[in-house]
């Protein structure tokens, strides 16, 4: 066997084996596609009835000065969530939601003059930030694939507290949210969140709602109900990003490794074709020189005689 026959044979056995581990990556990612779809179907309902109670107590007072809703206070300095994932192979999934923090610290920066502080949410963030020496105000890892409620109830505790504090003594007038949002099986695009300040706008008679109103009353009062409302409400907005970016991960992973399932699939028909072709020009070589050699001591032969 010639040497590039058995280097050709040895990228196909190479090739291969990636093959099957691509494959093998695929077929987890989808599994686990399931089970994260399901785990955004079933926080909708309480995020739905969450938001209902938060619409209603905010509605039921004639003026809101609640310092989690618009103040109209100028804002100086902005918190900006990015949420990506602990792991690569995932084609330009947390590229993606770079790209969007990126240019939503532009806007902040120049059009609004704010400070931008970074709270970070997997290892890619966390890398990406850390190698440009970015200040960084947090950061959580390890579980970007399956988040957990107690993690995002964390996250916005913290982020919580810098909004409750004044902005000339390190807090945040603003907090926005960077993350990927799930919309189907082969569709998933970064987007951007303002979790606060909420802004309640009042609804025009086209959007009032057709069927069953729920009637709510509250006490001891309103803004009560607010101040223990609006902090929930805030963690369930945030665990909704952190589960609809899991379900991105996953599918973005089983894209990325069905992509390079085909080409692996292609790379070795082709090794396969350039091995068949270097075997056939090893042969016709064997055979031309078995030819010559024939030739050659025919003609000795033919001169001895």
């Amino acid at each position: 066997m010639g040497a590039q026959l058995r280097v050709y044979r040895r990228r196909i056995r190479s090739v291969r084996a990636t093959k099957k581990i691509t494959r093998a990556m695929e077929l987890i990612a989808a599994s686990r596609i399931v089970k994260a779809q399901g785990r955004v179907d079933a926080a909708r309902p309480y995020a739905l009835e969450l938001r209902r109670a938060v619409s209603a107590a905010a509605s039921q007072t004639a003026s809101i000065d609640h310092p989690l809703l618009v103040s109209g206070v100028e804002s100086k300095r902005a918190a900006m969530l990015i949420v990506t994932s602990d792991r690569g192979l995932a084609g330009a999934y947390s590229t993606n939601a770079l790209k969007e923090a990126e240019a939503l610290s532009r806007l902040l920066v120049e059009e609004g003059g704010q400070e931008v502080v970074n709270y970070l949410f997997g290892r890619k963030a966390l890398g990406f930030y850390s190698f440009r020496n970015r200040p960084i105000a947090g950061s959580w890892t390890g579980q970007t694939d399956a988040p957990t409620y107690e993690q995002a109830r964390e996250i916005a505790d913290a982020l919580l507290a810098a909004y409750n504090t004044d902005a000339s003594e390190g807090g945040v007038d603003e907090i926005h949210v960077v993350y990927t949002r799930f919309i189907n099986m082969g569709v998933q695009e970064a987007a951007v969140l303002r979790v606060l300040p909420l802004e309640v706008v009042s609804a025009s008679a086209s959007d009032a709602p057709t069927g069953a109103i729920a009637l709510y009353d509250f006490e001891p009062s309103a803004e009560v109900v607010l101040d223990a409302l609006l902090p929930q409400y805030v963690a369930q907005l945030i665990y909704s990003c952190l589960l609809e970016s899991a379900a991105s991960e996953h599918a973005a992973r089983r894209r990325a490794m069905k992509s390079a399932t085909d080409n692996a699939e292609e790379l070795i028909k082709s090794l396969v074709r350039a091995a068949n072709a270097a075997r056939q020009a090893e042969i016709t070589q064997e055979i031309s020189e078995i030819v010559g050699g024939a030739d050659a001591l025919s003609d000795a032969t033919a001169g001895s005689e």
